[in-house]
């Protein structure tokens, strides 16, 4: 791996986890020297980052990690409707049916992950991404798969803002069985519902997260 893609893939994930927090000044010196690389990686992965819109400029303080607000989350959200719920039509008409119905197999199970420890709810995540790679794959259209993987990256950091609540995991556990399971059908509505259903949950979740944190800080 080059020295850039490592210093990339290293922040970038930082940030995605939050062990980077909005506001976070990067500064090229003391990167290198904790990544164990020249500054001429560490500003190559920099820029690839501003590029992403995880990092921002922000004058004379160099590079910064970008923050998020509600009313980010908001726009999120009404380009993550577009994208998502069009994707899961296309999946219902174009994808292979098996693959959805041994995802929503799976789904249904991911409520026992949820139920142990941090580990088994990386699993839980990694199941969701699996959906998510399987539809990316059924639509048949790069564009579409594109834009839907990188909006995914700053709807990870969204994810790590709420509250990571049991109860709420568990019922988006059942709502993306449920896409799974309409897709599997070919039901493009029902898809599409679904899908709509879930993006409504947890932007609520969300915001609401936010605002009981906002009144307890």
């Amino acid at each position: 791996m080059r020295a850039s893609d490592k210093a990339y893939a290293a922040l970038r994930e930082d940030i995605l986890e939050w062990r980077l927090a909005p506001g976070t000044v990067l500064g090229e010196v003391e990167l290198s020297e904790r990544l164990g690389v020249s500054r001429t990686p560490v500003r190559e992965a920099l820029g690839r980052l501003t590029a992403e819109g995880l990092t921002t400029a922000a004058g004379g303080r160099g590079v910064v990690v970008t923050a998020i607000s509600l009313e980010d989350i908001d726009e999120l959200f009404e380009l993550r409707e577009t994208l998502e719920v069009r994707a899961a039509a296309l999946a219902a008409e174009r994808g292979e049916r098996g693959i959805f119905a041994e995802l929503h197999s799976e789904l249904l199970q991911a409520p026992a992950l949820l139920e142990g420890s941090d580990p088994a709810r990386h699993d839980y995540y990694a199941l969701v991404a699996k959906l998510d790679d399987a539809i990316d794959a059924a639509i048949s259209n790069s564009y579409l798969a594109q834009a839907l993987r990188s909006l995914r990256v700053h709807l990870v950091r969204v994810r790590r803002l709420a509250a990571d609540d049991a109860a709420r995991l568990g019922a988006a556990a059942a709502e993306h069985a449920a896409i799974a399971e309409a897709i599997a059908g070919g039901n493009a509505k029902l898809a599409e519902a679904a899908t709509i259903l879930h993006l409504h949950r947890s932007l609520s979740h969300v915001k609401n997260s936010n605002v009981k944190a906002s009144h307890t800080s």
